[in-house]
């Protein structure tokens, strides 16, 4: 299951982190590391962008990069 999956209003631990090279190193640069909690709040109408609370800061998403998260429940 990846970040884009988990519904508004839910919360999920990242698992592991896709991707290779600066999109990943950007990822872990804005808080999301492997075991942290991340809460979705928002999801836009075409589910671009995905707002989520992480680490106690509101962060945007893009649809893509969520796809990279794994997260377990």
């Amino acid at each position: 299951m990846t970040l884009r999956d988990v519904a508004c209003g839910q919360s999920a631990k990242v698992k592991k982190l896709a991707g290779e090279g600066p999109v990943r190193r950007r990822i872990m640069d804005m808080g999301i590391t492997k075991g942290v909690e991340v809460f979705v709040r928002k999801v836009a109408p075409l589910g671009d962008p995905v707002e989520v609370t992480v680490r106690g800061y509101e962060l945007s998403l893009r649809k893509a990069d969520a796809e990279m998260i794994e997260v377990e429940q």
